[in-house]
């Protein structure tokens, strides 16, 4: 076998995007699966981007990836939520058509440049030095590398659970990888167990819809990639509310002595913002009922999936609590629901770059570094490929800040606070939303994408050529004036108030011409966060220079007694390369960061006297 630059292994949606980025960022490529055939699935929910998730997407595709021109090219359902807030958590959503999404993700690995792809699954992989130097196939080939991106997802160790039910699986239908799960434990990375879940598929011509509540989607539609436009949609169907009662929480109560989750037999901890209908029932018991979104899987199938009924019930317990609900009554289910369990490792192990920390060349992207969604996992995918891909060519990674992106926000979350819990993106994660909004993900990153190969030359042109229409128009809304109440403004000043739109100002300018209405748009959303957005830099640039202090890798922390015992212990697993970051691990105070202050000053003049000395 050749040798290649980056091997990934596991062919999901992190393993996707940090194959195509590697390729794409020049690196000769190998992305090692165990079925070419299951690229590109959607396990769960066949749905892409809400909350905070929509703005991962938009980033994801801001670096050139994959994931939004998917949704786009099957999504059969878009929603903007959170329409009723401001622009800054504004979020896309669209539900897909599995077999579209997967084909058009499999088209453009087939289609990439300097990618191979090869099935088989990994059994070892080969450590000399903790330098990482290839992989070993189940067949007994190696294959020589300096640089893999482990995408494992939820198939190390993988068991799967319905009922009193439990085997081993991947996903269902599909084998763990559990011998290089078993390698990975022998290497003493920090690892754990999490557990997620999905609810039962239904037979769609089974629903009575007569009883639901109708769901139609936006019009205009939203569009998720930046170069995407609304004929790239397939056709669109309307999906379905409906409601749990307490008929359906009381069969649910009964049953949880034969629930996995509630009975001892799962120990890992699941999404605390994502849980199964038992979880619900138990910790909301104040609610009456529950909502349930009936979406569909695609044009061409009947099966629909039931969002916020994910369940590990035994099966006949499944078909009893569902029927008791409006419009389900005589529902069949076609596959039934599941818990599974997997490995994970923490995430404090890992560098910005998502790197370990113990072993060169050994990246990390997506549910194995504890998080939840399809995403989180791209986002993280497409930051392992573009890093491991810059390290085999000898150039300076890249990692994403807190100020430029929710793809910096989660991997800052997660490498200083780890993942007690499946991580999930929200807006609210982000202290700075205002800026980090889905509309400008293109101005944030796309020219830093470019940079690092990651973004082509099409798609800089068409960021460079909105660019240049954003900034003419801000400066005719500046210029352009009208009377209003015996007062004259320009457009600019109108658009600063925040209830205005720019579609209202044709009202008051009757040959108004707004003609490029998204560009319009985004000069709006632009002016109305003007000057939040610059006090908001000024405190950046403010606490910038504290914050980049760099804390040495000698820095023995469990010998500074004035920290906390809580502190000592968080610092030593995180080992923080900054200061800002050591500001976000749990039990760190702003008294603890002065200490670092003093540690830092004491070790580099201790350095400066040993130079002296040895002169």
């Amino acid at each position: 076998m050749k040798k290649y630059d980056v091997i990934i292994i596991g062919g999901g949606h992190a393993g996707t995007e940090a194959c195509l980025a590697s390729a794409r960022c020049g690196s000769n490529t190998l992305l090692i699966t165990q079925n070419f055939k299951t690229i590109g699935q959607m396990s769960c929910n066949p749905s892409i981007g809400g909350i905070g998730k929509g703005h991962l997407t938009k980033e994801v595709d801001a670096l050139g990836g994959v994931m939004a021109r998917a949704a786009d090219a099957s999504g059969i359902h878009f929603r903007t939520l959170n329409k009723k807030k401001g622009p800054a958590v504004w979020a896309t959503r669209s539900q897909a058509d599995r077999d579209l999404y997967k084909a058009f993700i499999q088209k453009e690995i087939k289609g990439q440049f300097g990618l191979e792809v090869l099935d088989g699954e990994v059994i070892d992989i080969i450590i000399k030095n903790n330098i990482i130097c290839g992989v070993e196939l189940n067949d007994g080939t190696t294959i020589e590398t300096k640089n893999v991106i482990l995408t494992a997802g939820t198939f190390l160790s993988g068991m799967i659970h319905i009922g009193n039910k439990s085997f081993s699986a991947g996903r269902i239908g599909e084998d763990a990888s559990n011998k290089l799960s078993k390698r990975m434990q022998d290497l003493d990375l920090m690892m754990g167990r999490l557990k997620t879940g999905t609810p039962p598929r239904l037979n769609g011509n089974t629903i009575n819809y007569k009883n639901l509540i109708e769901q139609p989607g936006d019009e205009p539609r939203p569009v998720f990639s930046f170069i995407g436009k609304e004929s790239d949609h397939p056709k669109q169907i309307k999906c379905y509310i409906a409601r749990t009662n307490e008929k359906t929480h009381e069969y649910i109560r009964k049953s949880l002595d034969n629930s996995p989750l509630f009975n001892g037999v799962i120990t890992g901890k699941g999404p605390r913002y994502c849980p199964s209908i038992e979880d619900k029932v138990i910790r909301f018991s104040e609610k009456k009922s529950h909502q349930i979104f009936l979406e569909p899987e695609g044009l061409n199938t009947n099966l629909v999936y039931p969002n916020g009924i994910s369940t590990s019930l035994p099966e006949e317990d499944q078909e009893k609590f569902i029927r008791t609900i409006s419009g389900l009554e005589n529902v069949k289910i076609e596959n039934f629901g599941y818990a599974i369990e997997y490995d994970f490792f923490d995430p404090r192990g890992l560098t910005s770059f998502l790197e370990n920390k113990k072993i060169e060349g050994l990246f990390m992207a997506g549910q194995i570094n504890g998080t939840t969604g399809y995403e989180e996992a791209a986002s993280q995918g497409i930051l392992a490929g573009i890093n491991a891909s810059m390290k085999s060519q000898d150039k300076d990674m890249w990692s994403p800040s807190r100020e430029n992106s929710y793809i910096g926000v989660m991997v800052d979350d997660l490498i200083t606070q780890g993942a007690p819990e499946p991580y999930r993106m929200f807006t609210s994660r982000a202290e700075h939303r205002l800026y980090l909004r889905e509309d400008n993900a293109d101005e944030r990153l796309t020219a830093i994408g470019a940079k690092l190969g990651s973004v082509n030359r099409e798609r800089l042109d068409v960021y460079n050529d909105k660019k240049d229409q954003i900034n003419r128009e801000l400066i005719r809304l500046k210029e352009l004036k009208f009377n209003e109440n015996n007062k004259v403004i320009s457009a600019s000043d109108f658009l600063k108030r925040p209830s205005t739109t720019y579609s209202r100002l044709s009202d008051f300018i009757p040959d108004f011409d707004n003609k490029n209405s998204k560009v319009g748009e985004s000069c709006a959303i632009r002016i109305k966060y003007e000057g939040y957005i610059a006090r908001q830099n000024l405190e950046v640039k403010r606490n910038k220079k504290d914050e980049e202090m760099k804390l040495p890798k000698i820095i023995n922390y469990s010998s500074i007694s004035a920290l906390s015992k809580e502190a000592r212990e968080n610092l030593d697993i995180a080992r923080p390369q900054n200061l800002r970051q050591a500001s976000r691990v749990p039990g760190v105070t702003p008294a603890a960061i002065s200490i670092l202050k003093v540690q830092i000053k004491a070790i580099k003049n201790n350095k400066k006297e040993m130079a002296q000395d040895a002169k």
